[in-house]
């Protein structure tokens, strides 16, 4: 580890902006001259072992050899339209090495077409888009004390991200730094952004300038099927704009009306599993859309939604179809064979295809009955024979989950969960029933200030049972601990929290994202002294923070809301990956104690570390725009992590 090397000389004056400090870097010196360089050829393989893709000449650090270096070939790497010239643009305020670029069209044109472009094939091209975008913006708009400081955090993060440390979440690597690095800009897909300077709501004019680095995201959803900025086709046409660039989304649809339920044009609704199939075919066609991973999707309801039976067997239901396809493909195939084996297994030709003259096609044909193979499929492969086919090939099903049988089904793009509250928690301890409710009955008695009336009442007991069941089937639903995950909101004045992205790990208001970065634990941990580099860790979670903060100041988003919401509340995602490998390199085993305390305080350390960075920039950038209606609430949930860490007893 580099001792600790000071940039600038205000340490303690942060009214400036950011001071950084050298953890891991020397001040004059490449950070990439840090590492060992290779080059690779990265194959990727289907799971059948045929070739999918394969790139070579990639030049990486030694720690990316194998599937890390696959990882960033296939999935990070820009592939195409990079342009071999490049000049830069200078910019008033801006150093030069941290002005952006552009093509160079002059040299450009003096080239043959195909030599203008290329892809990027070397890990230092990726990593200095990143880090020189995040430096970048940052730098703009304030958040550094000096162009040291800024110089600092470059090649801390060019560090940090080359040496597997830590890493952004998947639409960063994608398109963070595109336009920054090489000038690429693209056709405006109808993204919009906050002006930092002015806060007001603009429309992007390409589709890379502000990128979307965001990779969850919670969005409303309400009854009306088209119009209004909610609408049920609405969202998913803001899906589609989340899964391109390579974000996962999540929604709450407690407020569509449940089968049945009358419409205020006559007639009835045809139910919320009608249109939750209808968006979950929409993410399957996108998932295998550009260079990006599948579509990443989260549904959660209420549990009180009319349709919640229903709901909490959808996928499980949706499983024993493709259990069917696959026994049921396996014995026709089966069977067509032994039929196809009877037909010609006689020397003679007489009566060959005729049941009562070939025992042998009898037999078959009684087996095949058996099987239940339908009888237009029997005749069938008879009538096949009678034309000289001596053999037929049924498509045979298979249980890979990115295989035909389960595109067939519904329900296999999303992650489904409910929103469990005390009240059904407390009905279920008691033995007591549980009511669901019209959605427009809640909105007529809420309107009246009465209780609303049940459409239906059901066993708490028997609708719990069925949710553990369902979750041992197929690992669907999860739980989503509804008052818990309001009881430590951050912003109740703005909203209750509904709904959560597609893995759950962020929770806030409908409307708004989150970028995420994950530190790797492993690379903290000496193994020579068998220590844990506390230091260097609160080092990485400070930059990493505000790395998250400027990169929601250079994004875009797929609506007016979303960007609105995103600006006001700022919200960041960081966590860390890999505390497993570091308990065993630690010695410490599963179900043990202490490495329960070792990861509630890593967590604890992190995000406190993290709120201080935050409470830091707030010094000198201010508060989130909607803090002060929210600051005590805010304060409650830093008082309640405090408790926590101290183990103190509740004010």
């Amino acid at each position: 580890m580099q001792q600790k090397v000071k940039s600038s000389k205000n340490e303690k004056n942060t009214e400036k902006g950011m001071v950084i400090e050298r953890r891991f870097t020397s001040a004059g010196e490449d950070p990439f001259g840090m590492f060992d360089w290779i080059e690779m050829d990265a194959e990727i393989r289907n799971p059948d072992g045929s070739m999918a893709d394969s790139i070579t000449g990639v030049r990486l650090p030694s720690g990316y050899s194998g599937v890390p270096g696959k990882v960033l070939a296939q999935k990070y790497l820009r592939k195409a339209g990079v342009p071999t010239h490049l000049r830069k643009v200078p910019e008033d305020g801006v150093p030069v090495w941290l002005q952006r670029s552009e093509p160079d069209h002059e040299k450009l044109d003096a080239l043959d077409a195909g030599e203008r472009f290329t892809g990027e094939r070397d890990g230092r091209e990726l990593f200095r888009r990143l880090a020189g975008t995040w430096t970048y913006w940052g730098w703009k708009h304030g958040y550094f004390a000096s162009e040291a400081d800024a110089r600092s955090y470059f090649d801390e993060m060019c560090f940090l991200v080359a040496s597997q440390r830590s890493a952004p979440n998947s639409p960063q690597w994608f398109n963070t730094g595109l336009h920054w690095a090489y000038g690429i800009e693209g056709p405006a897909q109808g993204h919009t952004y906050i002006d930092p300077v002015t806060g007001e709501l603009e429309y992007s004019v390409n589709a890379y300038e502000h990128p979307q680095p965001h990779a969850c995201f919670i969005q409303s959803v309400g009854d009306s099927l088209v119009g209004g900025k909610d609408s049920i086709m609405g969202l998913w046409n803001r899906e589609a704009l989340l899964f391109k660039y390579g974000s996962g989304t999540g929604s709450n649809f407690s407020k569509i009306r449940g089968a049945g339920e009358p419409l205020s044009g006559g007639g009835s609704s045809s139910g919320l599993l009608s249109f939750l199939k209808i968006g979950d075919r929409a993410a399957g066609a996108i998932k295998s859309g550009g260079t990006t991973r599948r579509a990443a999707k989260m549904v959660t309801l209420d549990l009180d939604h009319p349709d919640i039976e229903e709901y909490i067997d959808w996928k499980s239901s949706e499983e024993e179809k493709v259990s069917a396809l696959v026994i049921g493909s396996n014995i026709l195939q089966r069977n067509a064979n032994s039929l196809m084996e009877a037909i010609w297994g006689p020397d003679s030709d007489v009566g060959r295809f005729e049941q009562d003259k070939n025992p042998g096609l009898k037999r078959a044909m009684i087996k095949a009955i058996k099987d239940c193979v339908p009888q237009p499929h029997i005749q069938r492969i008879v009538d096949l024979a009678r034309q000289g086919w001596k053999g037929v090939d049924f498509e045979v099903f298979d249980t890979d989950w990115q295989g035909e049988a389960y595109v067939t089904v519904s329900g296999q793009n999303s992650n489904n969960s409910v929103r469990v509250p005390n009240s059904f928690m407390d009905a279920v301890k008691s033995g007591s029933n549980w009511d669901l409710h019209w959605r427009t009955e809640l909105d007529k008695a809420a309107k009246e200030g009465r209780s609303p009336e049940a459409c239906k009442t059901l066993d708490a007991g028997e609708l719990w049972d069925k949710i553990a069941y369902t979750a041992w089937a197929c690992a669907d639903p999860g739980v989503q601990f509804d008052t818990t995950i309001n009881e430590w909101h951050t912003c109740p004045e703005a909203g209750r929290i509904n709904g959560s992205n597609p893995c759950s790990e962020y929770m806030f208001l409908d409307d708004t994202a989150c970028n995420l970065a994950s530190i790797n634990l492993l690379k903290y941990y000496d193994l020579d002294t068998h220590k844990f580099q506390i230091e260097d860790f609160k080092h990485s979670v400070r930059l990493w923070t505000a790395t998250l903060e400027v990169s929601v100041l250079m994004a875009q988003f797929p609506s007016e809301e979303i960007a609105r919401g995103s600006y006001d509340y700022r919200t960041l995602g960081l966590g860390y990956c890999n505390i497993g490998s570091l308990l065993m390199h630690m010695g410490i085993p599963y179900d043990d104690e202490r490495g329960y305390a070792i990861c509630g305080a890593l967590t604890s350390i992190m995000c406190g570390e993290s709120y201080a960075t935050s409470a830091e920039m707030a010094s000198f950038m201010g508060p989130f725009p909607d803090y002060d209606r929210n600051s005590e609430s805010m304060l409650r949930v830093m008082r309640n992590h405090k408790r926590a860490a101290y183990d103190a007893p509740s004010e």
